[in-house]
């Protein structure tokens, strides 16, 4: 998708969910944002993250975590599950000859297979697990480099509800260190520590505002071509056609 005059400024510690049917560009807007992408030359185009606008790609990977469906496939490997969180330290998916692995490394993964709660299969060789266990392994590799921003992308789709009610728990204890922006179709996944919704509709962002503003059955009806019931409970919100 084609981003068209699409801006966004995000201060740190605040989260945003970006919401819009497929093809509306969401995915491009996290490539952008992470330089995965960049956009044709324009004189008029400026990009600035954490207040700088030149970076070296290895120093932003650090600064940027990413868990997304699209580069799950990548964990289907025969590394153990130790090796692929603490090779997020080098930006690499394992380990080979030129790597000098320490000590403290090793203690980094396992504090954070800690936090996911999958430290005792700290042994298994990843294409063993199950889909919902590979998220939250994903979510360990990125918090090892302690990003100040974590990209989103749909990062519980394809899971069970069970695996995706733990998901967005276990994500919920990152908000307080780094700031997320979240990419999903499903409402009942925006975090209740999510306070700003952006909505996205062929390449443009078509509103920006408080959640309970934005989500309203009129926008997303009109988002989505088709007439959207929401419902709400407390922070939490459910939508269907």
């Amino acid at each position: 998708m084609i981003l068209k005059d699409a801006s966004l400024s995000l201060n740190e510690g605040e989260h945003i969910a970006i919401v819009g049917p497929n093809g509306a560009g969401k995915s491009t807007l996290l490539d952008v944002i992470s330089r995965n992408i960049y956009p044709l030359a324009l004189d008029e185009y400026k990009s600035l993250l954490f207040g700088e606008e030149k970076w070296m790609r290895t120093e932003l990977e650090k600064l940027i975590g990413t868990v997304s469906e699209r580069n799950a496939t990548f964990l289907n490997t025969s590394y153990n599950v130790r090796e692929i969180v603490c090779s997020g330290l080098y930006s690499s998916l394992g380990f080979d000859f030129h790597h000098q692995i320490k000590k403290e490394d090793w203690l980094l993964a396992d504090e954070e297979l800690k936090r996911v709660g999958l430290y005792e299969k700290r042994d298994r060789i990843m294409n063993t697990l199950s889909s919902g266990e590979k998220r939250r392994i994903m979510l360990a590799r990125v918090n090892i480099n302690k990003p100040k921003l974590l990209l989103l992308d749909e990062a519980s789709s394809a899971l069970d509800f069970p695996s995706r009610a733990a998901l967005r728990r276990l994500i919920s204890t990152y908000t307080e260190k780094s700031t997320i922006i979240m990419v999903t179709h499903e409402l009942s996944e925006i975090l209740p520590e999510i306070k700003r919704v952006l909505l996205m509709k062929e390449g443009k962002i078509v509103m920006d505002g408080k959640k309970e503003e934005v989500l309203t059955e009129e926008n997303l009806s009109a988002l989505f071509f088709d007439h959207v019931h929401v419902s709400r409970s407390g922070d939490i919100y459910t939508a269907y056609c």
